[in-house]
């Protein structure tokens, strides 16, 4: 979050993609960034333990929302 936050700033448009068990932690973060509604997706918990195809699944799952934040 910190870091998209940060490039935002520096005008390079930017998605943060985090997972459930860090949605209160993405919030403290913008809060605390200057940007409370800071827009982001959030996916299920875990990614690190997916399969390539499952990891794919997620990837397309988040389509619809990076496209709107970034439009």
């Amino acid at each position: 979050m910190h870091d998209g936050i940060a490039l935002e700033k520096m005008g390079v448009p930017t998605v943060v993609i985090c997972t459930e068990p860090f949605v209160s932690s993405a919030n403290a973060m913008a809060k605390l960034g200057g940007i409370p509604d800071f827009p982001y997706v959030v996916l299920p918990h875990p990614l690190g333990s997916l399969s390539p195809g499952q990891l794919r699944g997620r990837a397309i799952q988040a389509i619809p929302d990076v496209l709107r934040i970034l439009r």
